[in-house]
């Protein structure tokens, strides 16, 4: 048997490659102190512009303002979410026409912008306020902040029965057979197996859509809806300051960045079991 009689001496770490400057680093640098200037410059001009009467007369307008927007994405979220389900089987069914149906709906919402489909809700319905208050739902369509949510969620739930559509079709065709090889029905099976693995495949796609919709919100001003953007354009045309304006990017900004950091704990919370 042989066995070492001596160590190999230790060696010297070896020597940091030397990187090169090259245009491509100093444009980078060029570019980051560009925008370190102007987020310098913006920051001396909110300070040297504050107004303390415009800050007490039009801050808690902001906050209302800040507080419908919240309202009108939580809850045309939260209907979107409820309407999409049916909209992602239907995209699935085997069933042309209901098939045909759910697409023409995605089609439709997701092809055209928002804003032209508030119009129709809000002016376009009006012409039909005779048939509505027939119905009862007149009361709904004549207020702005109901077209507006109503508007919101319909296209929204086009944006989300996709979303999951694609989840669900990403689970491997191996889970639902492993579930009908174990007895499972299809329906306990989908609740506890399939759905839970395409809501983690979805999660980053949702929390886009999310981010999209709440910068999208800003839409509903135009029907006079007081949500933050409709606070800020109050208070511009009483004051012409361009800081309203800054002021509203950093509470949209702020938001975003609120649900960015909570989408990313939730995401590490839910998969941190495929983490080794």
């Amino acid at each position: 048997m042989s066995h070492v009689q001596t160590l190999i001496p230790a060696q010297p770490a070896p020597k940091e490659a030397h990187k090169p400057i090259t245009g491509t680093r100093i444009t980078g640098y060029l570019v980051v102190a560009l925008w370190i200037a102007l987020a310098g410059a913006l920051i001396a001009m909110v300070v040297s512009g504050w107004d303390p009467e415009k800050f007490t007369r039009y801050g808690p307008r902001y906050l209302h303002g800040l507080y419908t927007t919240i309202m009108l994405v939580v809850i045309s979220v939260f209907f979107g979410a409820i309407l999409s389900l049916p909209l992602a089987f239907a995209r699935m069914s085997k069933n042309r026409f209901i098939n045909g149906l759910a697409y023409g709906y995605v089609y439709v919402f997701r092809g055209t912008p928002l804003l032209a489909q508030l119009f129709l809700i809000y002016y376009g319905l009006g012409g039909f306020r005779p048939q509505l208050e027939a119905v009862g739902l007149w009361w709904f369509f004549r207020d702005a902040w109901y077209c507006g949510l109503f508007a919101m969620t319909i296209n929204t739930a086009a944006y989300q029965a996709e979303i999951l559509r694609g989840a669900i079709q990403s689970v491997p065709r191996g889970q639902h057979e492993a579930a009908a090889s174990l007895g499972i029905h299809k329906v306990i099976a989908f609740r506890k197996i399939i759905l839970p693995q395409a809501l983690i495949v979805a999660l980053r796609p949702y929390g886009n859509e999310i981010i999209l919709l709440i910068k999208g919100s800003a839409v509903v001003a135009i029907i006079t809806v007081l949500d933050l953007m409709g606070e800020t354009r109050y208070a511009f045309s009483r004051t012409f300051d361009y800081q309203t304006y800054l002021w509203a990017a950093i509470f949209y900004l702020t938001m975003v960045e609120a649900l960015r950091h909570l989408w990313a704990w939730i995401e590490r919370r839910l998969t941190r079991h495929l983490k080794r």
